[in-house]
């Protein structure tokens, strides 16, 4: 079987499935509401109401429509999590000070990730707190379209990437989009402030890393230069100074001071 053969099969199949999906959308409205008439709309009707779905704002979406709609956001949600919230700055400092301790795989990667994505959801709740009370819970009550609750939940998500991100790092993404200058914050669209956001938080990251990394290179040296006023060349210095870089980091309460620390970065 060619390539381009099995390329026409699929996208084949995918012409099938989401045609299954809109005619199967109004039998799906029947189990919750009794039908008006008995007559069983066509596909020419399930297509005409699910593009007037589509394109109606204040309209709610068709659960058909939904499941599609979802489905799609699964795959960008990692971009979206890693990219608009404050994950890409702790990951980077935790990764940052796991190197400044000399320690390879520990912690391993999963829990380093893991309390990354925790301390964003704090960091982030509320952000989330807002979008839910602005955007979900009124689409959820039919108080709004779907257009609005995108619109609405952008709104909260957007403050606070703009108090994250540097107002020299927005003019240049600005100036290489030929767009601005912006009289309010809340103007500036969501194609500069993601780069200029992206930008600042590396920036904000590695400025921490720096900081992490000073008192460990201050052991490291401290260590080397006694071992080479010992006569000790052959010794590797990251043998000797890996437990006092640990009992060090325990007696301060690092990961207390490094969790707070990053929490307090943040710009309320």
């Amino acid at each position: 079987m060619t390539i381009s053969l099995l390329l026409r099969r699929m996208a084949v199949l995918c012409g099938l499935l989401l045609m299954i999906a809109v005619i199967a959308e109004p039998a799906i409205a029947q189990t919750v509401a009794p039908p008006a008439a008995p007559a069983a709309p066509g596909v020419g009707d399930a297509v005409d109401r699910a593009l007037g779905d589509l394109g109606g704002g204040d309209a709610p979406l068709s659960l058909s429509l939904q499941v599609l709609i979802i489905m799609g956001l699964l795959t960008i949600l990692p971009s979206l999590l890693l990219m608009m919230t404050s994950f890409t700055r702790i990951i980077i400092v935790l990764s940052v000070l796991r190197q400044a301790l000399g320690l390879q795989q520990t912690p391993p990667n999963q829990v380093l990730i893991g309390l990354s994505l925790f301390l964003s959801l704090f960091v982030m709740a509320p952000t989330i707190s807002q979008m839910n009370q602005t955007a979900i819970q009124p689409y959820s009550a039919g108080q709004i379209g779907a257009t609005q609750m995108i619109e609405q939940a952008g709104v909260p998500l957007h403050a606070f990437m703009m108090k994250q991100t540097r107002v020299k790092d927005i003019t240049m993404f600005a100036e290489m989009a030929k767009s601005g200058p912006y009289a309010d914050p809340a103007d500036v669209p969501f194609s500069v402030l993601l780069p200029a956001f992206i930008t600042s938080e590396l920036k904000t990251a590695f400025q921490i890393g720096f900081l992490i990394f000073l008192p460990f290179i201050v052991i490291d040296l401290v260590v080397a230069t006694v071992l080479m006023a010992l006569g000790m060349m052959m010794l590797s210095p990251t043998i000797i100074s890996l437990p006092f870089k640990l009992l060090l980091f325990v007696l301060v309460d690092g990961w207390a001071l490094t969790m707070g620390s990053l929490a307090n970065s943040f710009v309320s």
